[in-house]
C-alpha cells in the first residue's frame, strides 16, 4: 500500500510540474526585462492584458482555464510598464511598436513557428500591431475595442495621457485616484498612453487572416466594434453580455 501511495504522489507531482505556470523573464533588445509565464501544452495562445492591468487579470478570467482544458498552451506576459516587468519612464521606450516587438521577441525565445493571439482593451491594440507585423500569427481575437483607435490622434488616448500627466481631467478623477491608491506606476502609464500605437484602416484592409472582433453588448467605450470588424476582410463580429470592465472575465466571452 505504501508503494502505491508513493507512486501516486510521484505521478501527481509530475502532472503538477507539467501544468503549473512557468514564470520567466525575457530581456528585450533594448534591455527591458519582461515577465512572462507559460502554462499547459498544445497550440500556443498569447494573451495580452489591458491598460493598467497585468497578466494576473487573465488568470481570473474564464478564458484562461478554458484554453487549458481545451489543450492549448497559454502564454501570458506583463507588458513593459506593468506587473513584474520593468517600468521605464522614458516615452521613447514605448515608441515604435516596442510592446508589440516584445511579444514577437517572446515568440522568438519560445521558438514558436506560429501562434494565436488574444488581446482585450488596450491589449487588443497591441495585438493588432503584432497581427500586422508578425507572419507567425495565424488567428487573432480583438476584445473590447472599436474603430476609434485607428485614429492616431484619438481623443480618448490623449485624455488619458493628460490625466496621467497630472492635468485636471474631471472625467478621469476616479481612475487617477485608483492609480494612486493601488500603487500603479503613473509615469509609466502616462508614457504608454503618449506612445500608444494605432493600426490604420489601410493596414487592416490588407489582413488576410481570421480575426474575431468581440465586445460586450453594453460596451462602446472605444467606439464601434462592429465598424472595426467591417474594415477587416476576414473578421467575425460577436457580442456577449457585459460591459467593458466585466466582459473579458465571463464564461460567454470564453466560449
Amino acid at each position: 500500500m505504501r508503494v502505491v501511495i508513493a507512486l501516486l504522489l510521484f505521478a501527481c507531482r509530475l502532472v503538477c510540474a507539467q501544468t503549473a505556470p512557468s514564470s520567466n523573464f525575457l530581456t528585450t533588445r533594448d534591455g527591458i526585462k519582461i515577465n512572462y509565464e507559460v502554462t499547459g501544452q498544445g497550440k500556443p495562445v498569447i494573451l495580452i492584458h489591458g491598460f493598467s492591468n497585468n497578466q494576473e487579470n487573465w488568470k481570473r478570467a474564464a478564458l484562461y482555464d478554458s484554453l487549458l482544458k481545451n489543450n492549448f498552451q497559454v502564454i501570458t506576459l506583463d507588458l513593459r510598464g506593468n506587473g513584474k516587468s520593468d517600468k521605464p519612464h522614458d516615452p521613447k521606450s514605448y515608441a515604435n511598436d516596442a510592446e508589440a516587438r516584445d511579444v514577437m521577441q517572446l515568440a522568438d525565445q519560445l521558438k514558436l513557428e506560429e501562434y494565436f493571439i488574444v488581446g482585450y482593451s488596450r491589449g487588443a491594440i497591441i495585438a493588432s500591431r503584432v497581427l500586422v507585423l508578425d507572419k507567425r500569427v495565424t488567428k487573432t481575437v480583438m476584445g473590447g475595442m472599436g474603430l476609434d483607435f485607428t485614429n492616431p490622434q484619438w481623443p480618448r488616448r490623449i485624455m488619458f495621457y493628460r490625466a496621467l500627466n497630472n492635468e485636471d481631467v474631471p472625467e478621469l478623477k476616479d481612475f487617477i485616484k485608483r492609480v494612486k491608491e493601488t500603487g500603479l506606476d503613473q509615469e509609466a502609464l502616462a508614457c504608454q498612453q503618449k506612445e500608444q500605437p494605432s493600426t490604420s484602416i489601410e493596414e487592416f484592409k490588407k489582413v488576410k487572416k481570421p480575426v474575431l472582433v468581440i465586445c460586450g453588448d453594453n460596451d462602446s467605450d472605444n467606439g464601434s466594434a462592429l465598424e472595426l470588424s467591417k474594415v477587416i476582410p476576414k473578421s467575425v463580429y460577436k457580442t456577449v453580455p457585459g460591459n467593458h470592465c466585466n466582459t473579458s472575465r465571463s464564461d460567454k466571452f470564453a466560449e
